[in-house]
């Protein structure tokens, strides 16, 4: 009876030349030296980070406790108009940040929808050298100064987008948010300027969902296909439950960068604060943001200022918020556990 001989000591070593010992790494977890320094630089870096922040919002404290203490903060939150030219003045942050808020939202529906296929585009429906430009095209849309965007903006895009408003407004006028007066101007409208920051935020959430589609497990989707999938099946049933937490937290990172856009939107709205009913007609002529604000009226009298700081101190406290919140929602979700973001 044939059989197959079996080595009664196995092992995996392969035989070497003499005089050459193989030397056993040994495992303990005891860092290193190099390990301590890494974890002492990394360390001192997050904590930089976080004691600039603090400095950044003591100091806003600070600087803003004039108008704040004269004011109050109740007041100053719950009031629309800004009127330094009375006695006692008349300030508050509530109709700058209305159009901040309109401005930000328009921005994010716009963006995310286009971010989103952007990213599929990338990562699921080019080649590998189609790939690379277009990573590059949208890497070099972000690098683009805001500046650049607002003059854009505002001497070429704003009469090219007034026939979409005047028809926006003709058919869906019954909506207020798209509702305007008969004589109303078309230009320098919260619109307009949310097309621009949608363009200016639009990279940032294609690079944070582009990675995390990339991160889709390959096996995955190779078995989706293999059972029969169209591609755009595999990208509904695979990609976009694993991307989810992507999505959400590349959109609200797109949105804390759009509630903080100065340039663009200081020279594409003519930042005069609005009732609330006022402000949400977003196709006509009107509205002013925190940030476009404090940049029209930087250099005024020391309460002025105080109360710009005030302003900007909210609008930090809300852009810190948003922030965090997306980087929770990345970190918890699935997709966010094996992504850097």
């Amino acid at each position: 009876m044939s059989g197959t001989l079996v080595d009664e000591n196995p092992t995996d070593e392969a035989p070497r030349p003499e005089g050459r010992v193989r030397t056993k790494r040994i495992v303990t977890e005891v860092p290193s030296a190099v390990d301590r320094r890494f974890n002492f630089i990394t360390m001192a870096a997050g904590i930089s980070v976080l004691v600039l922040l603090l400095l950044v919002g003591l100091f806003l404290l600070i600087q803003s406790s004039d108008a704040l203490g004269e004011t109050g903060i109740f007041t100053f939150l719950t009031r629309t108009e800004w009127r330094t030219d009375v006695q006692p003045a008349r300030i508050g942050v509530l109709g700058l940040l209305t159009g901040t808020v309109l401005v930000a939202l328009v921005a994010i529906v716009i963006a995310v929808p286009f971010s989103v296929f952007c990213a599929l585009a990338i990562t699921d429906y080019s080649t590998a050298k189609r790939r690379k430009w277009m990573v590059g095209v949208v890497d070099l849309l972000a690098a683009v100064p805001s500046l650049l965007f607002g003059l854009w903006g505002f001497l070429y895009l704003s009469d090219k987008i007034v026939p979409i408003s005047l028809w926006l407004s003709q058919n869906f006028g019954f909506i207020p948010l798209f509702k305007t007066e008969s004589d109303a101007s078309l230009t320098g409208s919260i619109f307009i300027a949310g097309i621009v920051v949608a363009l200016m935020v639009l990279p940032i959430i294609t690079s944070v969902v582009r990675e995390v589609f990339s991160q889709t497990p390959p096996g995955e989707k190779e078995a989706a296909l293999a059972l029969g999938g169209t591609r755009w099946g595999m990208i509904r049933t695979v990609v976009f439950p694993f991307g989810k937490g992507g999505i959400i937290g590349g959109s609200m990172l797109g949105l804390g960068r759009a509630l903080g856009e100065t340039i663009a939107v200081a020279l594409l709205l003519p930042q005069v604060p609005q009732k609330i009913g006022e402000s949400i007609h977003i196709l006509q002529n009107g509205g002013a943001t925190v940030s476009g604000f404090i940049a029209n009226r930087a250099g005024a009298d020391s309460f002025t200022t105080s109360g710009l700081l005030a302003a900007g101190l909210v609008l930090f406290i809300i852009t810190l918020g948003t922030n965090m919140i997306a980087s929770v929602v990345v970190s918890k979700s699935r997709s966010g556990a094996g992504v850097d973001i």
